[in-house]
């Protein structure tokens, strides 16, 4: 039964990881829920990309999940935890292309046909990293079904929901205002775009009226986009301006005639004369009041310019260079060109005025670039025909939010709604499967052969199609996750046994992006719900709030932690960071408090291993109430409240409140309390069953948490009823109840703590023993008999080797003070003189920083400029230094 001395957690998690892998435990059988001998649990693990690396985010999302689906495998529940990757679109294409940047070459240069055979080779060399990691981690996922989204099957899945949605006439073509990013050449949808608070410029300039007469001053923080203006804007209620609507202005500088579109598609010739119209979108505030309308770079400007019917000049190619309709500035990147006008615009003297201005600008989330609006012809689903049921399920707890505060969040977002833009231009995903005759006539259908003998109606049977050169957006395809993995369209076991799936955990920043549209999609195909419960947990950031990222250098590499702190230690020690739906903040330091708790278990399972060795083991001293000692009705009560708060936390997903349950159990009551109590006692036999007993206990309950050590311990345990504790049975309710004798121990414990507290401020060794003077003047009878009738636990615990009765109060004495309870602790051996004189030294000298730190908390400077993590610590600091001046106070009374 004897573990080693030391936790060898590296050699432990390799050895049970492969054995329950080689076990089988992490697999699902559907045949188990069809025939009804299990009841499902479902979890679909969010595909990380393909092309990514294991950080702390992911470390978080799924050790909540493996404590999710390992709580309810041991409730005897058959359980899938659907893993799989993501083919991660752009993210993927981009590393293939900075490869082929080395060899001076770009995808163009390879064609489709080859490009998509590197993206498939760096795949195969570099796409199964994450999961090797995510091993590493513990996940119990069924491996055997793991899913990639550019599988034959899943491919299948996602075409067929684009035909689907097609015919339903929920996805259509459009010539349409979207985010470009130059960067990575594609569009991006309106969540995509992530916007950050930048100091710009506001630039005021001229535009003469065409007819001589004046002049209307424009304010713009995007000087070059002027060159596309079809209008200036004013609103109708301004009475500087309302004299001006419907005459024209011209542009500075343009000379020249530009190309553009009307809304209805038809092509004009703009000229540099453009119309002053009237609209109440315009902010009377902002700038003059006066506003220049560029319908194919803004998204505001685009709805004006649909409204009043104005053309749509495009200025820029997909690189953000400007184009012919730039005139002279033809081929200048976007800031260049910014530049160069705003310098022409002051020599020719239409640029009246510029100044600093702070505003939001949109950027790339995936490569930081700044968003260029373009005017491009894309696919989009309509999403708006969607809302009111995908908000209604939610509405309901059809779909359970948690936090509570994310349905808000959720609403907000579903009631505004704007379609969808799911085309994107790069190569690697799944082509639109819309294919294109001669003259342009379109013909959707799930493969070319389906397409072609549709063509052949038409153009008879030697036509050529040609196919949609644009790919999905990511997002779409995986927004088909929890049904088109379990193999969706087709009616498999797996999908009537699996869905709906029962939980989904994820960060609360994809809760758009991933979350609602897989509600929306679930609901149009499946006819219900994907999930039941959605958890979002927040976001890992560092110590100054800031979201971790590469380019910080702020990010913790998770192995290097692994391998510091063992996989154990970091799971728990995050969990013990990680309220309920909040951001957490990391601190190395909480992985150390893992780590530290982890030795902690290790050394308890070995201490009661040790004793249990040449003991007659019987768990019938469980049920032998009446000869329970006090200690192990105290621990036996507060481990049945535990089993109930464990479980009843980990079912309503407090996962947070759970581990700090366990904690403070394990290590204060059990650790520090219980086992300390027995050490001593005659009746081994009994005490050491019992702390077998709830040793096992506590390691089932740890097992999600903590898989790997409590597996290790387990195996050695007499009261095993499983070859894994990953299969044992989870903790059954408990019926063990003393109140009355859990407050007699804690009452002794408070007496103790006290006793050992006057040992350490007068600095008597704690080995020491010491006479306890019951004050029977100030003193409840019960509280003294207490005392009296434990005086094996005072004498052990506290070194207490005589207690007596006293009327008076005891000069010279530590004092135990307690509501209905007093006695002392004589100072014999002790300088008294000498240690008055040195604790009010310490008082003296503790005051005079207390009263430091005070003034420094109330410094508004320091508080509004110190980081939060700072001030908190020295807060903390604060009542740590209060609390030992009051100790000192208490000791130089009893002095």
């Amino acid at each position: 039964m004897n573990l080693p001395k030391t936790y060898s957690y590296k050699e432990i998690e390799e050895k049970w990881y492969d054995w329950w892998q080689k076990k089988g435990y992490f697999r699902a059988n559907p045949e188990n829920v069809l025939s009804g001998r299990k009841k499902p649990f479902v979890v679909m693990m969010p595909p990380p990309n393909v092309t990514g690396k294991i950080h702390m985010g992911h470390v978080l999302d799924n050790t909540i999940q493996d404590i999710a689906v390992r709580f309810r495998r041991m409730q005897g529940y058959e359980v899938l935890w659907q893993p799989g990757t993501d083919h991660a679109g752009i993210a993927t294409q981009n590393k293939v292309e900075r490869e082929l940047a080395k060899e001076g070459k770009t995808r163009f240069d390879l064609g489709r046909e080859e490009f998509l055979r590197r993206v498939w080779e760096w795949k195969e060399k570099y796409g199964n990293i994450i999961v090797n990691q995510l091993k590493r981690l513990g996940v119990s996922a069924d491996w055997s079904r793991a899913r990639f989204t550019m599988d034959p099957d899943y491919y299948e899945a996602v075409i067929t929901a684009f035909v689907e949605l097609y015919r339903a006439g929920l996805i259509y073509r459009n010539l349409y205002l979207i985010n470009w990013c130059p960067r990575c050449g594609t569009t991006l949808a309106d969540d995509e775009v992530e916007y950050r608070e930048v100091e710009g410029r506001l630039w005021y300039i001229r535009y003469p009226l065409a007819d001589g007469s004046g002049e209307l001053v424009v304010a713009t923080t995007r000087p070059e986009t002027y060159l596309g203006d079809t209008a200036v804007a004013v609103n109708p209620d301004d009475d500087r301006y309302k004299h001006l609507i419907g005459k024209k202005v011209r542009l500075p500088l343009v000379d020249w005639i530009r190309r553009g579109s009307l809304p209805d598609g038809k092509e004009v010739e703009v000229s540099p004369e453009i119309p002053i119209i009237a609209d109440r979108r315009v902010d009377k505030e902002f700038g003059t009041g006066a506003v220049k309308v560029t319908p194919a770079h803004d998204p505001t400007d685009f709805e004006i310019g649909n409204e009043h019917n104005l053309p749509r000049v495009i200025v820029m190619d997909t690189q953000a260079r400007m184009n012919e309709n730039a005139g002279p500035f033809e081929g200048m990147d976007r800031y260049e060109a910014r530049k160069k006008i705003v310098e022409l615009l002051r020599e020719e003297g239409y640029l009246v005025k510029e100044e600093e201005h702070r505003h939001s600008v949109g950027h790339c989330y995936r490569c930081g670039t700044v968003i260029e609006p373009y005017l491009s012809e894309q696919w989009f689903l309509n999403l708006r025909h969607f809302a009111p049921d995908a908000i209604e399920v939610v509405k309901r707890d059809q779909v359970r939010i948690i936090p509570e505060r994310g349905k808000k969040i959720y609403f907000n977002w579903m009631e505004n709604v704007r379609d969808w833009p799911i085309s994107r231009q790069i190569w690697w995903g799944h082509r639109i499967p819309v294919y294109y005759g001669p003259d342009g006539r379109m013909f959707v259908a799930k493969t070319y052969e389906e397409a072609l003998e549709e063509a052949r109606k038409y153009y008879g049977e030697e036509v050529q199609l040609r196919q949609d050169e644009d790919v999905l957006d990511t997002w779409f395809s995986s927004a088909l996750w929890p049904f088109a993995t379990l193999g969706w369209p087709k009616n498999t076991p797996e999908l009537r046994a699996f869905f709906p799936t029962h939980l989904l955990v994820t960060g609360w920043d994809i809760l758009f992006f991933w979350v609602a549209r897989m509600i929306v999609m679930s609901l149009f195909f499946m006819k219900r719900e994907p999930f039941r419960v959605v958890y979002l947990h927040g976001l890992v950031r560092d110590e100054l709030r800031r979201k971790m990222s590469k380019s910080l250098g702020n990010s913790p590499d998770p192995l290097e932690l692994f391998d510091k702190y063992s996989v154990d230690g970091v799971r728990m020690g995050l969990m013990l960071i990680a309220p309920e739906g909040q951001d957490i903040i990391f601190s190395e330091k909480r992985m150390e408090t893992g780590r530290n708790y982890a030795n902690k278990l290790w050394n308890i399972g070995r201490f009661v291993l040790t004793n249990i060795e040449g003991i007659q083991f019987d768990s019938s001293y469980l049920e032998d109430v009446e000869n329970l000692r006090l200690e192990d009705r105290w621990i036996l009560h507060h481990l049945a409240r535990l089993v109930e708060e464990v479980t009843g936390g980990l079912e309503n997903h407090e996962y947070n409140a759970v581990a700090r349950n366990l904690y403070d159990f394990t290590w204060s009551r059990f650790a520090d309390w219980y086992i300390e109590a027995i050490k001593t006692r005659e009746d081994r036999d009994r005490a050491f069953s019992i702390a077998a007993f709830v040793l096992d206990r506590i390691l089932r309950l740890h097992h999600p948490f903590m898989p790997f050590i409590t597996e290790e311990i387990y195996q050695h345990l007499p009261t095993k009823d499983a070859e894994s504790i990953m299969v044992s049975q989870w903790p059954e309710a408990l019926s063990y109840d003393f109140p009355g004798d859990v407050e007699k121990f804690e009452f002794l414990m408070d007496v103790i703590k006290q006793v050992r507290e006057i040992k350490g401020i007068f600095r008597i060794s704690p080995r020491k023993p010491v006479r306890l003077l019951i004050d029977t003047s100030k003193s409840k009878e019960h509280l003294a008999l207490t005392v009296k009738e434990n005086m094996r636990l005072m004498k052990h615990l506290a070194r207490v080797e005589l207690v007596d009765e006293t009327e008076t109060i005891v000069k010279g004495s530590g004092t135990v003070i307690l509501p209905g309870f007093a006695a002392y602790v004589p100072l014999e051996g002790v300088d008294v003189e000498a240690e008055r004189g040195r604790l009010e030294r310490e008082y003296s000298s503790l005051k005079k920083h207390v009263e430091n730190l005070r003034k420094r908390l109330s410094d508004e400077n320091f508080l509004r400029k110190a980081p939060a993590h700072v001030v908190e610590a020295q807060k903390e600091k604060l009542r740590d230094m209060e609390e030992k001046l009051l100790k000192i106070e208490e000791a130089l009374k009893s002095l």
